[in-house]
Parts: structure tokens; C-alpha cells; sequence
């Protein structure tokens, strides 16, 4: 299954506040999900299809790739945070750190979310100006046109 970014991309975009973590942490199941959720009902099926076959490389790379790895880190957060063995699940060992609290939690997500949301809308307002340059990006696909939330108010139109 092709997809927009790579684990490696993900980690590179998402994940570089200084914390190791190798790219096998990242399924490409949690990719596919991400895109699927956040990707698609914005560019739409037809402009989908022909990003993964790497058409317009500069514009995913630039526009596309730091949202969903953005999204790709919100997705698997909790998971990194946990392991499952014999036992069961049980919370991950920090090594040198204490764990976060709740509210640095949300906090963080709260920031990765309100970022990803961000470049989400960057990305589609480029494809909106730019139209003639993407013949398989149809504005009425894209469903930042039709719904969006700002501030807790959803917003139709």
C-alpha cells in the first residue's frame, strides 16, 4: 500500500523535538488511517491517487507531508506511551524523565492538533489558488469548504 509519507518522514516532521524514536515504531496501518481521515476529503480521491504515484512531489512534500505526520503523531501518541507484553498493557518506562501529567498531555495535543489543522488549511487554500496547476483537484471534494471548526464553533459553508 503506497502512501504520502514514509514512517521515516513521519519521524523527521513530527517527531524532532530531541526524542529518538525509529521509524519501525510507526505502523504504516496508522498512516493509511490519517490519510484516509484527514488527507483525502480534503484533496479529494482523483488528486489522492496521483500524489502516492509521486506526482506533484514539491507541493506534498511542502504542504501535505508536515500535516499528515503531524496527525500520524497525534494518532499514535497514546500507543507510544504504552506496551503491551505478557501481563498485559502497562505504561511505558521513561528513561531519564518522569512521566507527563494529564494536562501537559492534552496541552500537547491540544498544540499538535490546532498545528496540523493550521497546515491542513495552508495546503488547501494553496490548492484553491493554484487550481489550473492540479487538474485532478475538484474544490467541491474538499470538505474544509463545507465544514470546519474554529474555536468550538462549527462552521458550514
Amino acid at each position: 500500500m503506497k502512501h504520502l509519507v514514509t514512517p521515516g518522514q513521519v519521524v523527521e516532521l513530527a517527531f524532532a523535538d530531541g526524542a529518538y524514536l525509529g521509524a519501525d515504531a510507526l505502523p504504516g496501518t496508522a498512516i493509511a488511517a490519517v490519510e484516509r481521515r484527514y488527507l483525502r476529503p480534503v484533496v479529494g480521491e482523483r488528486l489522492y491517487e496521483r500524489l502516492v504515484e509521486g506526482a506533484y512531489a514539491d507541493f506534498a512534500a511542502e504542504y501535505l507531508a508536515p500535516a499528515v505526520a503531524l496527525r500520524v503523531r497525534l494518532a499514535m501518541q497514546p500507543r507510544l506511551e504504552l506496551r503491551t507484553g505478557q501481563c498485559g498493557v502497562v505504561a511505558a518506562e521513561p528513561e531519564g524523565g518522569a512521566p507527563p501529567s494529564e494536562e501537559q498531555t492534552r496541552r500537547l495535543a491540544r498544540e499538535l492538533r490546532a498545528e496540523a489543522r493550521a497546515l491542513m488549511r495552508r495546503a488547501a487554500e494553496y490548492l484553491d489558488a493554484h487550481a489550473a496547476d492540479f487538474p485532478e483537484y475538484d474544490p467541491r471534494e474538499n470538505i474544509l469548504k463545507r465544514c470546519r471548526i474554529d474555536g468550538g464553533l462549527v462552521q458550514v459553508g
